[in-house]
């Protein structure tokens, strides 16, 4: 196999707008510390909330408080909500890519939050 069209593909991925934004975003925001580790908090919460969801479970009440508490401080922070949204916008650009890479070799495969 050749793999030329597979290197400008990540060259595509790397030159487009949703790539760009979230890594100009991501170092300023990332760079300081308390809202690092908020949005870790935030992504852990998140993850421990859809593990719940996905196995028929109700999420923890505590859990989904403090989930909702840090996503309105992080949210109410213009450049942080810039960053989660970019974020997003570049997983569903990976997402839709993934889709149309399985697709092409007709097999079924799904990775959690991935899924368009």
């Amino acid at each position: 196999m050749d793999y030329s069209s597979t290197y400008r593909l990540a060259q595509d991925i790397r030159e487009s707008e949703e790539y760009k934004t979230y890594h100009e975003l991501k170092d300023s925001v990332m760079g300081d510390e308390t809202t690092a580790a908020l949005i870790r908090e935030y992504r852990k919460l998140q993850m421990t909330i859809q593990m719940a969801a996905v196995s028929g479970q109700a999420a923890d009440a505590e859990d989904m408080q403090r989930f909702s508490g840090i996503s309105t401080l992080l949210f109410s922070k213009q450049e942080v909500s810039n960053y989660l949204l970019a974020e997003m916008r570049l997983q569903q650009m990976m997402a839709d890519i993934f889709k149309i890479v399985t697709e092409a070799a007709d097999v079924d495969i799904s990775i959690p939050g991935l899924e368009g």
